[in-house]
């Protein structure tokens, strides 16, 4: 009986010291880091996390696993900071909004959730649902479902008859008067309530609707539709949570007052001009730029009945834009980190940002890092996430070629590891 208690002793003190350990063969490793890609690599995972990185394939010790990406490109698993998890969007989109139970969003938001996994984006920032992406997020870090490391707005704040506004093209007996626990705001103190509401519920982080918008059905798609006031009210009050705040905004004067205003990111920016590229680089404001999302917008409004008119004419009109945008934009040296607006089209098509970036004069190595060690940045998760460096969460995926030398690679992820757990790996 000693000898037994002995034993388990021993394992109890020494096993954790012999965990066992995956072996990454990488042919191809581009680290979210450095300019160019290194062959022959091998990175050592413990656990959740980066253990080491070697030149070479090292050979595993006893009892560890390896993976053979030998013929793969490894990068840093992809962040893409503009998502909307819980729905997509569809020709009855509008008539699901009176048909659709927080049950029936929240069965379907596991598929879309598993679908962005699947092709490589192991972090999302989903900016606006209903809430239910809240309790997604939680789903996932408890492990009950399988899905990206979500980071989440709840619900979108506006201004009465802003682009979120919830009741926009409601007949009147419907619409009735939203407020800031809804996230309606019409000054600065609603919008510090608004922000501390979002707190209350779980958000992650702020979501405003700094201008109009092209998918709600409201006239104009690009008017300001807060006051700077307002809008400082709100950065201060998300501040003092430790709350990011994302800023939707295709117009001009929308972006501007929302950058001097503090905001962190300006989501789509459709029609910047040269003075609010300028205010981009002064306050040091993330752009992410959602390219899909407007070319997918685009071709929709092109087929009869998708959309409602009301919506059709600002989708054919803002959406082209957005790629001579980016162009202007990454020329004069804006930052600028990976989003698509997943949801606006299909999820698992995320990966077609890094084609239309790539198009519009980004270099492929630089959409790479737009995706990994920038989205990090602002998520304010750099020393987790972003790059393959020792002692990082082990967020990694691999792609069958090199995307380097085609961006049609980027569509060809063949393995998906999360958190130190293998989500995808096909040979």
């Amino acid at each position: 009986m000693k000898q037994i208690f002995t034993t388990i002793f021993l394992c109890v003190v020494f096993c954790p010291l012999f965990a066992q350990k995956t072996y990454i063969w990488c042919g191809n490793l581009i680290d979210g880091i450095s300019n160019s890609s290194k062959k022959e690599m091998t990175i050592v995972v413990e656990k959740n996390s980066i253990l080491r990185i070697e030149s070479g394939f090292a050979t595993p010790e006893k009892n560890d696993k390896l993976i053979d990406l030998k013929t793969k490109t490894v990068t840093p698993g992809w962040i893409d900071m503009h998502v909307h998890i819980e729905s997509e969007q569809n020709p009855n989109r509008y008539l699901n909004e009176f048909t659709q139970n927080s049950s029936d969003i929240a069965f379907q938001s596991t598929n879309y959730a598993e679908a962005s996994l699947n092709i490589g984006f192991t972090s999302v920032r989903d900016l606006g649902g209903s809430g239910v992406n809240i309790s997604l997020r939680n789903a996932i870090n408890k492990g009950i479902i399988k899905g990206p490391r979500i980071f989440t707005a709840g619900k979108s704040i506006a201004s009465t008859g802003g682009h979120a506004d919830p009741t926009n093209g409601y007949r009147k007996d419907l619409m009735g008067d939203p407020g800031p626990n809804e996230g309606v705001v019409n000054s600065p103190e609603d919008g510090k309530k608004a922000v501390r509401q979002r707190y209350k519920d779980g958000s992650d982080l702020i979501k405003i609707t700094a201008t109009g918008g092209v998918l709600s059905v409201a006239k104009n798609g690009s008017n300001p539709q807060f006051t700077e006031e307002e809008i400082k009210a709100i950065v201060e009050t998300a501040n003092d949570y430790n709350m990011k705040v994302a800023a939707h905004a295709h117009g001009a004067e929308g972006m501007k007052r929302a950058i001097r205003a503090g905001v962190h990111s300006i989501e789509h920016g459709s029609l910047m001009d040269d003075e609010t590229i300028e205010l981009f680089k002064k306050y040091k404001t993330w752009y992410v730029p959602t390219l899909t999302a407007g070319q997918s917008v685009a071709d929709s409004a092109k087929k009869k009945g998708f959309f409602p008119e009301i919506v059709a004419v600002k989708a054919i009109a803002i959406g082209p834009q957005l790629k001579t945008t980016f162009e202007k934009a990454y020329k004069a040296g804006v930052k600028i980190a990976f989003g698509t607006d997943g949801g606006v089209y299909k999820h698992g098509l995320n990966w077609r940002e890094f084609i239309y970036m790539t198009e519009s004069g980004m270099p492929a190595m630089d959409a790479i890092k737009a995706a990994t060690i920038n989205a990090a940045e602002l998520l304010g998760m750099k020393e987790q996430l972003g790059s393959i460096e020792v002692g990082k969460l082990a967020d990694i995926v691999a792609m069958d070629g090199d995307p380097l030398q085609d961006a049609q690679v980027f569509g060809k992820v063949v393995f998906v590891m999360k958190d130190g757990i293998v989500y995808k790996n096909q040979k």
